[in-house]
This record gives structure tokens, C-alpha cells and sequence, in this order.
């Protein structure tokens, strides 16, 4: 059974897909997800994960916020902790939380929750953002940012570099959190 969330995630990544003119296959090359599970996903026969729509995002001109943002419909300047999507990827479990109000502004908030010994990895095609700042708020994460490796612990702040492919992993017996804080738009 398909939750109503998973089920607007699909119409919208369809819609947005649609509105760019782009064909499955298009979407695909951009994406480097199959047209296969593209077609999946827009009919809701597959629950995508954090990296498929990481992938699907980026290649659609957004963030993985936006689109769930957009699959929320939501669009008032105030984000009650009740009214913030949040995803689950079904595979690793790794919980995202859309903080930030969906507004045209640069600035998004992501909160992250990483089960211990979860990992999430994106291309660097699925960022499109100028920066991107990680703030540990409990935990460990271990992030690797192309060939660099960062062992973050509560408290740290870390600024990333350029887009390249990278891994959230969280070597810990518990539950990593962590902010993601980014402007929007590619630099």
C-alpha cells in the first residue's frame, strides 16, 4: 500500500518532469536513474529512496526538500514542527525533515536523523545549491566529500566545498542528527 505522501511524491516528481519538457528518458540520462524505475516511480509502484530522489531532484532543478515540500503543497511563511514533511527512506531508514518555510527565498533547513551504521551517498549531480553548511546536532557522522573524509561529533559545523559525490555514514551505535543549512542555486 502506497501512503499518501509517497503517492503525491510521485505526481510531483511527474509534474515537474512534465513542465520541463523533459521525456522518462531525458530524466533519465540527467538522473542517471533507469526510465524503468522512473516509470516506477511516477506510478507509484515503487517507494523511491533518499538517493533516487536525491538523484531526481537534482536533475529536475530542485532540492530533495523542494520536492517534498512541493509533494506537501505546502507555502505558508511559518512551519509549525507538526505541519514539516517528513520522509523515510525505506531502505536505510534515514528520516528527513523539511524545517524551513517553502518560500522563494535562497536559505533551506534539513533536519537528519541517520540510524547507526546507516549510509545515504549522492552524486554530485544531485547538488544544486551554492552552499551547504552541516551542523551535528547529536551523534557522529563520518562524511566523505569526493576523497576527504570528516569525523564530525556534537557541536561541529562543517562548510562544504564544491559539488562532488558524497557519503553521509554514521559509524555510532545510535542515531546520528544533524542540520543541513543551504542556499539554493548553483554556484
Amino acid at each position: 500500500m502506497v501512503d499518501e505522501l509517497s503517492a503525491s511524491l510521485a505526481a510531483t516528481v511527474q509534474a515537474a518532469r512534465v513542465a520541463q519538457d523533459l521525456s522518462a528518458n531525458a530524466l533519465a540520462e540527467r538522473s542517471g536513474v533507469s526510465r524503468a524505475m522512473i516509470g516506477k516511480i511516477e506510478r507509484g509502484e515503487a517507494q523511491p529512496t533518499a538517493v533516487l530522489l536525491g538523484r531526481l531532484s537534482g536533475a529536475l532543478g530542485m532540492t530533495l526538500s523542494e520536492l517534498v515540500a512541493r509533494a506537501e503543497h505546502t507555502g505558508d511563511l511559518l512551519r509549525r514542527r507538526t505541519d514539516q514533511p517528513v520522509w523515510t527512506d525505506p531502505v536505510t531508514g534515514y528520516v528527513r525533515r523539511a524545517v524551513s518555510p517553502v518560500t522563494d527565498g535562497p536559505l533551506e533547513l534539513v533536519e537528519v536523523e541517520l540510524p547507526p551504521g546507516a549510509s545515504v551517498s549522492y552524486p554530485a549531480g544531485a547538488y544544486i545549491f551554492r552552499y551547504q553548511q552541516l551542523w551535528i546536532l547529536d551523534g557522529h557522522l563520518r562524511f566523505h566529500e569526493g576523497s576527504v573524509v570528516h569525523d564530525l561529533r556534537t557541536g561541529d559545523c562543517l562548510q562544504l566545498g564544491p559539488p562532488s559525490a558524497t557519503t553521509f555514514h554514521n559509524p555510532g551505535d545510535v542515531a546520528c542528527r544533524y542540520l543541513v543549512a543551504l542556499v539554493k542555486g548553483r554556484s
